[in-house]
């Protein structure tokens, strides 16, 4: 079975949701597609200003260079796109008078800091994308008014520590993407009140260990993204509030050990990677309540990169793999290193043989 580009990335349109049923790459395209539009009719627009297109909802607003930021945007402002300027600040009232503004993207700018009374104009925000900046930290209260916030990208910045007061009034935040930063680790209760959070994106960091609490206020997950990190063990209790988690992406980390429960009471699981880590073997009970016999699990898994050592203690693997084999992904890439008389082999051919 091969993996699914679609299934196995951790950006796509499905995660990337904005509230009211459009993601932010749909909206995007949707705002591109009226580029070509008036390229169509021959309206030329000015290089030197923000394009600014109307509707009945409000007014969309793209700057890109070479174009000048304005002083005012249009107040009618509900989508605003700030993007490819070497900018390392932003004025405290950027967005002032731009009360209706709901979407705002800020990517691959070189922005370093924000003023904690940055977003106070913009109370309706559902969507900041922060995407490849420079930031090393956030300003307490920068959110304080932003309880309709749904979404947050801080995705590729330098941020190596994070703060639970640097996220307080995030009341409605249903999807956070702190993915290719520079953390090792994170604070006890950082999520504690993110009760409506359903995607949480922390891939290529540098975490090692996890806070035991970190999952214990999202307990409405339907993506957990671990994968590019430095994690060892997966433990008993870090998953087990988690019953509609759906896809699980925990690759290329250095993780040895998984405890007999770290999976107990994922019944929902459609999609599981544990490739390209350091398992040489797992617990008897770690699959009972994922694939068949129970479920199906839609969307597959992969085992693929690890050492396994095929001998009995792998029986329990061996029966669960041949149940779920047509959801499989990488089979041929999962195979045995060990003992000397199976290295090499497909790990589904030894679980087959035995």
């Amino acid at each position: 079975m091969e993996k699914r580009e679609t299934i196995m990335s951790s950006w796509s349109p499905e995660r990337n949701q904005s509230p009211g049923g459009l993601s932010s790459h749909l909206s995007r395209t949707l705002f591109l597609l009226l580029l070509s539009v008036a390229s169509a009719q021959d309206v030329t627009p000015n290089r030197d200003t923000c394009l600014v297109f109307q509707s009945s909802n409000g007014s969309s607003v793209s700057c890109h260079p070479p174009a000048k930021l304005p002083h005012r945007f249009p107040a009618d402002t509900v989508y605003l796109v700030v993007e490819f300027f070497n900018l390392t600040q932003l004025r405290a009232d950027t967005l002032q008078g731009a009360s209706n503004l709901q979407e705002l993207h800020l990517s691959t700018n070189q922005l370093e800091s924000l003023s904690p009374k940055f977003l106070l104009p913009v109370p309706l925000l559902k969507v900041l994308d922060l995407t490849r900046n420079a930031l090393t930290q956030l300003p307490p209260g920068l959110f304080r008014v932003s309880a309709a916030l749904h979404t947050l990208v801080l995705k590729e910045n330098r941020l190596e520590i994070l703060e639970p007061s640097w996220l307080q009034g995030l009341k409605a935040l249903g999807h956070l993407d702190l993915s290719g930063n520079h953390l090792q680790t994170l604070p006890p209760g950082l999520l504690a009140n993110f009760t409506s959070l359903r995607i949480l994106d922390l891939s290529n960091n540098q975490l090692k260990t996890l806070p035991s609490d970190l999952l214990r206020g999202p307990v409405q997950l339907e993506r957990l993204h671990l994968e590019g990190n430095r994690l060892r063990v997966l433990g008993e209790g870090l998953l087990a509030p988690q019953p509609d988690l759906r896809y699980l992406f925990l690759n290329d980390n250095r993780l040895a050990t998984v405890a007999a429960g770290a999976f107990r009471g994922l019944q929902q699981l459609d999609m599981l990677d544990l490739s390209n880590n350091l398992l040489t073997s797992v617990p008897k009970g770690l699959w009972t309540s994922l694939g068949q016999p129970t479920r199906d699990m839609k969307d597959g898994f992969d085992i693929s990169g690890n050492p396994w050592i095929c001998d009995r203690n792998l029986d329990d693997l061996y029966g669960w793999v041949v149940a779920n084999k047509d959801k499989m992904f990488s089979q041929n890439a999962t195979r045995c290193a060990g003992p000397e008389a199976s290295k090499g082999q497909m790990l589904l051919e030894a679980a087959e043989s035995h």
